[in-house]
């Protein structure tokens, strides 16, 4: 399979390293032209855009930067999708599980593939929500959404970075995405041509104190932090708005025969290697904007 990724952020590098027969495009894509050249000259089987923007430090970044965070999550995948349906090759764009706040109507609270989105007043949640709704009316296009990305290669876009460095980190639980795991799942949904939304996410639900207590445990057991509530994050200042907290379902990677591992053991391996890697003097890597 010949696969084209766009977008050289955190994840489209990740995936880049990881498929041999995947090409990290270097253009800068403005227009649906841009994007058809890079097929005509690539002739790829499938499209992953791994493109968009985040922000940083983080998304309270697109709050002061709302027309740039609309043409990088909304504006770009519809040019991307326009030029792919023109080609008819297939397209998985990088969705994210931040398009959820809360529990959700069902009786277990979490979140189906299918569920409408809920994301009020947050740029960057209703930017990539707004992508969610157009690109799932095409065919020949699947949505991948991600959450809370947890590696075993040091960066600043993982949350094990993120969580060890912040002096403050708020008490809270979700369902979170293990890097290894989603490479794996993107690829095989690429393989698949697999249409409409995906939750890739492991089974389960992470506590952030868990994922603190593997660090303390095998990295670091000097490290201290301070725990607050969502709310918390606020009202001192931390964050211009909430952050968005929830559980997700991905049944329907198991239509497709796609399976992920349960979440608890995926963290310990992962955090192992990340432990090992920080033992061996690695260096956190700088992430690129991504979904």
């Amino acid at each position: 399979m010949n696969i084209l990724i766009l977008g050289k952020g955190y994840v489209g590098v990740r995936c880049a390293e990881a498929w041999k027969d995947a090409t990290l495009a270097d253009t800068r894509i403005q227009t649906k032209e841009d994007v058809l050249a890079l097929l005509d000259k690539y002739q790829p089987d499938a499209v992953l855009n791994a493109a968009g923007v985040r922000g940083k430090p983080n998304v309270d970044w697109c709050e002061d930067h709302q027309l740039e965070t609309i043409l990088g999550n909304t504006k770009l995948p519809i040019t991307i999708a326009e030029a792919c349906q023109e080609r008819g090759v297939y397209l998985l764009h990088i969705g994210s599980g931040c398009i959820f706040y809360g529990d959700s109507p069902h009786a277990d609270k979490k979140w189906r593939e299918n569920d409408m989105g809920n994301p009020t007043e947050v740029t960057y949640s209703r930017t990539k929500w707004a992508a969610d709704l157009v690109l799932s009316t095409l065919p020949n296009v699947g949505i991948a959404r991600m959450r809370m990305p947890i590696d075993y290669i040091p960066s600043k876009q993982n949350m094990i970075d993120k969580l060890a460095t912040y002096p403050k980190v708020i008490d809270v639980e979700n369902s979170v995405t293990i890097v290894d795991d989603m490479v794996d799942v993107f690829y095989q949904l690429m393989e698949k041509k697999a249409e409409g939304f995906f939750h890739v996410t492991n089974p389960g639900t992470l506590k952030h104190k868990e994922i603190v207590a593997l660090y303390e445990e095998m990295v670091d057991p000097d490290h201290t932090n301070e725990w607050i509530s969502n709310d918390d994050l606020v009202k001192q200042g931390l964050a211009t708005k909430g952050r968005s907290n929830n559980f997700l379902s991905s049944e329907r990677l198991g239509e497709f025969g796609i399976h992920m591992r349960e979440v608890h053991d995926a963290m310990r391996d992962t955090m192992e290697k990340y432990a090992k890697l920080k033992k061996e003097g690695v260096e956190t890597q700088e992430g690129g904007p991504t979904c």
